[in-house]
């Protein structure tokens, strides 16, 4: 299958070979016929499976063909989570809409709301926007949503986990009746079913992979390692693997901050971003990593989806997420467009229990043992559940067998279990 069997326009095959996409992912090939006849889709995939270009494509050569820019109001509305995402799918509708004459313009807060009014004065025909600008700025009469024919809600989970629902509905309120809508997730939990079926009229259900799987182009290990020894443990790391291109996450934002500066300290460069950075220094921070000025980016999750990195060598679970789903998304960010990545996680003694749920949804971890700070045989720290404190024993061990080397040719991950249960 290629782009040219789906019947795409001229102008849209050649702004996609430019890019060099000659062949369409599972979610592209599978949804771009269904939206080019005008029905509702709900899409199911893997963050950086394609899902951008498979409404963007489509979407395009349906307001080319209706001479959309020759009506007046916006005719489309994507809304995405972050302030990346939305970013990037900008960059994505004018790659790939060159020619068309089909007029953009992305919306989101952290910047000053200028220039995007100067861009509504003017006129587009899509907007791209984050729920909570886009509400300040209809609320201020800049935005009317009366003339919408498209309305996609990309990563929706994300939204839902982010707290977006009111904004959400009050936005779907304000929409036509008669429209053509598309909705993307990642993961389709029952709240999100049920905000599916109140907005799709007979959809076409698109789902490439089982929900929350890691890409099999991912290897993933596991280091046991105490708290207090994760930052010695990380530099440990990189100074074995020569030159990698490192995503690193952690829990909270103040933690992405002391993790950078301390890695200054060791002359690594890294930069951090997260929220409580404004757009203008996360953007700064983006391009330096994109550009390898920088090796490491430091970040919460705000940047598990919507990042268009594809070189990224490494993710760093510097701590493990709080939802075992969290860590698909993360792992994400490597292994993309058929290239091979690696994933590290580093389970303190009170993570096993995070770690455990993260097990049930991908059986390929593999165990490192043997590094300078392994402490597998720690015990557990008590965790609390309702009020009570309880000890979860520690996960089965198997100390006899070295694992081999898995076709790796790097020399700093030490033994690996043959423990079954870790994968």
């Amino acid at each position: 299958m290629t782009f040219e069997n789906l019947n795409l326009l001229p102008q849209i095959l050649v702004s996609l070979k430019t890019k060099g996409y000659t062949q369409p992912t599972p979610i592209q090939e599978k949804s771009i016929p269904h939206i080019l006849a005008g029905k509702d889709i709900c899409g199911s995939a893997q963050t950086g499976t394609g899902k951008t270009a498979a409404f963007a494509v489509p979407m395009l050569q349906l307001l080319f063909n209706s001479k959309a820019h020759q009506r007046k109001g916006i005719k489309a509305l994507i809304l995405a989570p972050t302030r990346e995402l939305a970013q990037q799918i900008s960059d994505s509708f004018r790659d790939y809409g060159k020619g068309l004459h089909i007029r953009h313009t992305v919306v989101y807060g952290g910047v000053s709301q200028h220039g995007q009014t100067n861009a509504l004065r003017s006129g587009v025909d899509i907007v791209i926007a984050t729920p909570g600008r886009l509400l300040d700025l209809m609320n201020q009469g800049f935005v009317h949503l009366n003339t919408i024919e498209f309305f996609v809600l990309d990563e929706v989970d994300r939204m839902l986990d982010m707290g977006f629902i009111n904004d959400i509905k009050k936005i779907i309120a304000k929409l036509p009746v008669k429209k053509q809508t598309l909705f993307f997730s990642a993961t389709m939990p029952v709240e999100i079913k049920k905000l599916s079926d109140s907005l799709l009229k007979n959809p076409v259900i698109v789902q490439t992979t089982p929900a929350s799987t890691a890409a099999v182009t991912v290897k993933q290990y596991v280091y046991h390692v105490k708290s207090e020894n994760k930052k010695a443990l990380l530099t440990y790391i990189l100074t074995k693997e020569v030159k990698p291109h490192v995503l690193v996450f952690t829990r909270t934002k103040r933690g992405a901050d002391k993790l950078a500066k301390s890695l200054s300290v060791d002359r690594i460069k890294a930069e951090a971003i997260h929220g409580n950075k404004s757009q203008n220094a996360r953007q700064k921070a983006l391009d330096r990593f994109k550009n390898r000025n920088i090796s490491m980016l430091i970040a919460t999750d705000v940047a598990s989806r919507g990042l268009d990195i594809t070189d990224i060598s490494h993710v760093i679970n510097f701590d493990l997420p709080e939802e075992a789903e969290t860590y698909i998304h993360r792992i994400g960010r490597t292994g993309r467009a058929g290239a091979t990545g690696i994933a590290i996680s580093f389970c303190s003694p009170d993570e096993r229990g995070q770690l455990r749920d993260i097990i049930k949804l991908t059986k390929n971890i593999e165990v490192v043992e043997g590094h300078p700070y392994d402490a597998s045989q720690s015990s557990e720290e008590p965790r609390r559940k309702n009020g009570q404190q309880q000890r979860r024993s520690a996960p089965r061990r198997n100390n006899s067998g070295s694992g081999g080397n898995s076709g790796s040719n790097s020399n700093w991950r030490g033994r690996r279990t043959n423990d079954r249960s870790y994968r």
